[in-house]
């Protein structure tokens, strides 16, 4: 095992899963920008061109992240991390406003998204700490740094605004609790989102009469079988209330009208028919017409380029955020289910692999990847069949875009880079 080559040590299942999720991605995208069936796919005008001249890139960035050192990206996790935050602060005077975010770097020949970038610095910066640290999570002081780590890069993208890439850094809270995390915090982040979503529905005077109500429940039903203590659960109310008093400030303040709208349209909280309606025309359209188109496949879709919506270019940004919709109109309830097969197979050997790691950066890092790809791919799915709001989330491997799939590449192929020196040693 140990006088294996390289590539004789890369994990080959993964590979053929990650390139096969890539062809349909970029087949799906060739589908639903063709505009001229003569021109050539290698036609880099086209949006299925340039996203072929992506592929190209990322595979090159493959080449360089197997032959590199191993112990490089642990190494120089910390650097990667520094250099993608000041990526992040540049965009505040240098960055290009795309659809009302300043998330870009116009590079000429292409626009580079420096939070894809900072998604893998921080997944190995946060790896790195934790390695180090090791057993000692359970220390309030690493766990306040751990903390910083996730939420300097959220906090920076926000104001772009972009909440949609933001939310992504907290799915790397999965690795803190895979690596010992109190539970407790868990149970916060809950509720902090339930807080956020009854305070838009209802507003903080019920919130706080609600916390109050509960409170007095809970000194009824468990006075006599625990000793509650008073000031911390009197604590806990004033800082809930004083959160849902932040939550309307940055919904007004920090949220672009678009971001406000789909939250309305998702919670129901426009009470105005009229107005919901024309929301439901105007950002549910794009949700409106995905449902509909994937509710036109049937069960084995109306074949390839086939299909009318697609063609008739209903679904808006079909090629970015709603690509799953297209599978679903032109190959139909058995395209949808492959496509999720493909993913769950994914996951899950990403987490065997994951498990066998006995370094632990490794193993770490290789959570950070799983957390970033799944919640990626959670959220658009359910984007696009309405289940949860528009928030500009691109599906891993599928959606179009260089910045998106190099470094969704990198994240993937630097894990299976560690994984590989898992056998170099005979391990």
């Amino acid at each position: 095992m140990s006088g294996k080559g390289l590539f004789g040590r890369i994990d080959w299942l993964t590979v053929f899963l990650y390139a096969f999720l890539v062809f349909i991605g970029w087949i799906n995208i060739y589908s639903t920008t063709l505009s001229d069936p003569n021109a050539s796919i290698f036609d880099f005008s086209t949006l299925y061109g340039k996203q072929l001249f992506f592929i190209g890139l990322a595979l090159i960035g493959v080449v360089f992240v197997l032959f590199i050192e191993t112990n490089f990206f642990e190494r120089f996790a910390s650097i990667f991390y520094i250099i993608s935050m000041f990526l992040l602060l540049g965009l505040f005077v240098f960055g290009k406003t795309i659809a009302g975010a300043t998330s870009w770097y116009d590079l000429g020949f292409f626009n580079l998204q420096p939070s894809e970038l900072a998604k893998v610095a921080t997944a190995l910066a946060l790896a790195k700490y934790l390695s180090d640290i090791q057993t000692d999570i359970k220390n309030r002081k690493h766990q306040l740094y751990a903390l910083l780590i996730i939420l300097l890069p959220a906090l920076l993208i926000l104001p772009q605004p972009d909440p949609g890439s933001s939310l992504i850094y907290f799915s790397l809270f999965f690795v803190l609790f895979r690596e010992g995390f109190p539970l407790y915090y868990l149970g916060i982040l809950l509720t902090i989102v339930i807080l956020f979503a009854t305070t838009l529905m209802f507003g903080t005077v019920w919130v706080a009469i609600g916390l109050v109500i509960l409170t007095i429940l809970i000194f009824i039903f468990k006075r006599k079988s625990t000793k509650i203590p008073i000031l911390p659960l009197v604590g806990i109310i004033i800082a809930s209330v004083l959160f849902s008093l932040s939550v309307r400030f940055v919904y007004d303040n920090v949220f672009e009208q678009r971001h406000r709208d789909r939250f309305a349209l998702w919670l129901s909280l426009e009470k105005d028919e009229k107005k919901l309606e024309e929301i439901r025309k105007t950002i549910g359209y794009n949700t409106y017409q995905s449902e509909k188109a994937i509710e036109s496949g049937g069960f084995f879709g109306k074949g390839f380029l086939e299909g009318t919506r697609t063609k008739g270019d209903f679904v808006p940004e079909q090629h970015t955020d709603y690509i799953f919709s297209s599978v679903g109109e032109e190959w139909g309830f058995m395209g949808t289910v492959t496509v999720i097969l493909l993913f769950t197979f994914f996951f899950l050997r990403l987490i065997y692999i994951a498990e066998r790691q006995k370094n632990d950066f490794s193993r770490m890092f290789g959570y950070g990847v799983i957390s970033i790809l799944l919640i990626h791919y959670f959220i658009n799915i359910g984007m696009v069949i309405g289940l949860l709001p528009t928030i500009g989330v691109p599906l891993p491997f599928f959606s179009y875009g260089g910045s998106g799939l190099i470094f969704f590449t990198m994240l993937l192929f630097i894990f299976l880079k560690l994984d590989s020196n898992r056998l170099k040693d005979g391990i």
